[in-house]
């Protein structure tokens, strides 16, 4: 569920004190979003909220989240928005989540 090869290079990559910025920032930003789906999903911009959560989950190695996402983005953009399976992909984040903030503190201390 989270790829933590890809988070350990991102760490590297920003360093360690510029991580924790970017894990706040991650959160936030998803949280804003998932705070509108859970309200109830506006069909048209259902296509652009997805792709913007698969970006960003792919960028912190949130694996099945992303490729939900990314089902739905595409169901979204062949006109087949009603059709995406939400409850999952809210599901899905909240495990992640969960699992990403659990694990966090041992991988990285």
């Amino acid at each position: 569920m989270i790829h933590w090869a890809r988070i350990s290079e991102l760490r590297e990559e920003v360093g360690a004190e510029d991580f924790e910025e970017i894990i706040e920032i991650f959160l936030e930003e998803v949280e804003e979003v998932i705070g509108r789906l859970k309200q109830g999903a506006d069909l048209h911009s259902l296509e652009q909220d997805l792709h913007f959560l698969k970006g960003s989950a792919l960028n912190l190695g949130f694996e099945g989240f992303s490729k939900l996402c990314q089902d739905g983005e595409t169901q979204s953009a062949q006109g087949q928005a009603t059709n995406v399976d939400l409850q999952s992909i809210l599901a899905t984040y909240e495990e992640s989540k969960g699992q990403f903030m659990t694990e966090l503190p041992a991988k990285f201390g």
